[in-house]
């Protein structure tokens, strides 16, 4: 059985981090072997989103690695490129958006060993246009949710 928490805090220089932890009982290969093609990103994105990766098959994870994605955020259609900026297998991995719908977005993906299963880490410091008032009236619950919902697909992929 996996088990998730989830910590969202605003950082003193005006940033949100949002922390999630779900451990699930499966080897921290085959976990990071999941996290390691990026096509199952589509797994881990709520169905609303309509996330679509652009960037053509096969994607070779590693440091320097671009990635285009479309999403539907609220309704809007837009492009959100990331870049693989740390690469640590089977330990965990960083993606950070060069362009999207965020001021800054750094997300580090980590993974160790416990309990004879995998406890999955996300890590995501963010800052939005628009500031505190947009964070606290839309971007902030968006972010939860999305992650929340990772979270049970993970019990649903690694039961």
């Amino acid at each position: 059985m996996a088990t998730t928490n989830m910590t969202h805090i605003r950082l003193d220089d005006g940033s949100y981090q949002l922390e999630t932890s779900c451990w699930v009982p499966h080897s921290i290969e085959t976990v990071f072997d999941f996290f390691s093609d990026a096509f199952n990103l589509q797994a881990l994105t709520p169905d609303y989103l309509n996330f679509q990766i652009l960037t053509p098959a096969p994607i070779e994870m590693a440091v320097g690695q671009i990635i285009e994605y479309k999403i539907r955020l609220r309704g809007f259609p837009m492009r959100w490129r990331t870049e693989i900026t740390k690469w640590d297998p089977p330990h965990g991995f960083q993606d950070s958006q060069i362009k999207g719908p965020y001021s800054l977005w750094l997300h580090d993906h980590m993974f160790r060993e416990e309990n004879g299963g995998t406890r999955c880490s996300d890590r995501v410091t963010y800052r939005v246009p628009g500031g505190m008032i947009v964070q606290k009236l839309l971007v902030g619950r968006d972010v939860e949710r999305i992650f929340a919902y990772r979270d049970t697909q993970m019990k649903h992929i690694f039961p």
